[in-house]
This record gives structure tokens, C-alpha cells and sequence, in this order.
């Protein structure tokens, strides 16, 4: 059972009733929330990618030109010095793009057939958060971790607490938040299909303090067991 929220403030709440279930899991309710009528998660943008801007270090290396390759650093307005070419303005273009342009610069008159890598110096590599309710919290690489399923496993699987039907995946789209409510267990067996992640999105594993309370009445069992009988005993 999945559920598309859709709130106004970081602060939200949420109202989710699982169909085929005769109780009602109303987690909380504010004015502020909204339920909204979609299916699934909205994907980001593919203009979200990631692009060079002014003051960055970028690290350009040309294959059989060691004093052509080093960093160089953009400056305000988005432009890099580079030998034999002069300046060039990269801001708002790819890695890949930039290493097209300063190949086609150099094509010819300098270099025969120029290989060009453009790699950005300070550029975080993309990851997903997950918290809550798995044996290992943490940040994990968005390459690895491409479905619910798959960061879940990579934070060392659910813990012994967790809530199986309130786990929680948030997400910002064109700077609006969405939170998609999952029952993992459903997609687990199959009965769902294990939805995208993407990076930035950040996962949250409910807590069943109901399981945890039993669990602290369970472990004194086998104490009230020999009291009772001993009592039996006496009074027999």
C-alpha cells in the first residue's frame, strides 16, 4: 500500500487508511497537508543535472599534454583561462560539454585528435539518506541504492523495531515537497512494485513501539514462570 502526501511546511502530517484494513492508521492531521491524487512519487527534473559554475575548480586533464592538464578555477562570471585557447565560458554547461568544447578548440591547429576529462573538483557524489528504523542510519551512494529495497538493504536491513507499513520516502520536485508512504513487507512479497529513488531523497523506517513493548514483557517470562511456580508450590 503506497500514499502520495504533499506538504506546505517541513513540519507535515499525514492521514493513510490501507485498503483491505478494517482499522483506521491516521498518523496525524494538519491544515497545511494535503493529500494528493497521484499514484506515485513524481520523478526530478532531468534539468537537475549537474552543471559548472562561477567559482569552481575544475580538474581538466588532456591525454599526451601534461602542461595543458592541471585545476583551473572559474571565475565570477563563469569563464576559465585556458592555454592556446584563451577563455572560454562554461558555467551552466556539463563536465562533458566543457571537454567538447576545449577538444574542438584544440582540434587541428594543436592536437590531432585531443581526448579531454573535465572533472569538477568539489562535486559530492549523489546519495540518499535513510534513517529511522534500519540496523545502519547513514548516507549511502544514489548508485547503489536506485530502489527502496536497495537502500534499505544497504542500511543493513529493517531492525527489529521497525514498522513495516510506515516507512517513509521524502522528496523536493521543482520546490515542492512530496512524502510517499510504503508498506515494505507488500513490496517485499511482490504485491508492489519496489518504487525509484533518486538523489537527495531521504527514507524514514517507522518505529512499532507496540513490538518493542511486548518484547519488554516477553523477556521477563521466564522470572514470573519460576515465581509462579513456587507459589504453587506453597500453597500446595
Amino acid at each position: 500500500m503506497t500514499g502520495i502526501f504533499k506538504p506546505a511546511l517541513a513540519v507535515f502530517a499525514m492521514a493513510l487508511t490501507l485498503a483491505g484494513c478494517a482499522k483506521d492508521r491516521s498518523v496525524g492531521l494538519a491544515s497545511s497537508v494535503e493529500v494528493a491524487s497521484l499514484a506515485e512519487l513524481p520523478a526530478p527534473s532531468k534539468s537537475q543535472i549537474y552543471t559548472v559554475g562561477a567559482q569552481e575548480q575544475l580538474e581538466i586533464n588532456v591525454a599526451d599534454a601534461e602542461r595543458l592538464s592541471g585545476t583551473y578555477l572559474t571565475d565570477a562570471e563563469g569563464y576559465i583561462a585556458f592555454p592556446l585557447v584563451g577563455d572560454l565560458f562554461v558555467s551552466g554547461k556539463t563536465p562533458n560539454q566543457v571537454a567538447r568544447m576545449i577538444a574542438d578548440r584544440l582540434r587541428g591547429e594543436y592536437i590531432v585528435n585531443p581526448q579531454v576529462r573535465v572533472r569538477p573538483t568539489n562535486m559530492t557524489v549523489p546519495s540518499i539518506s535513510v534513517g529511522g528504523e534500519v540496523t545502519q542510519p547513514g548516507t549511502y551512494p544514489a548508485g547503489t541504492s536506485r530502489t527502496l529495497l536497495r537502500a534499505v538493504n544497504n542500511a543493513g536491513g529493517l531492525d527489529d523495531y521497525a514498522k513495516k507499513d510506515d516507512v517513509l520516502v521524502m522528496r523536493t520536485v521543482a520546490d515542492q515537497k512530496y512524502i510517499g508512504v510504503y508498506n515494505i513487507e507488500a513490496i517485499q512479497r511482490g504485491n508492489y512494485d519496489d518504487p525509484m529513488l533518486y538523489p537527495g531523497d531521504i527514507v524514514m523506517v517507522g518505529d512499532s513501539p507496540g513490538r518493542r513493548n511486548l518484547e519488554n514483557i516477553l523477556q521477563f517470562i521466564p522470572l514470573l514462570s519460576t515465581s509462579a511456580i513456587l507459589i504453587d508450590r506453597t500453597f500446595n
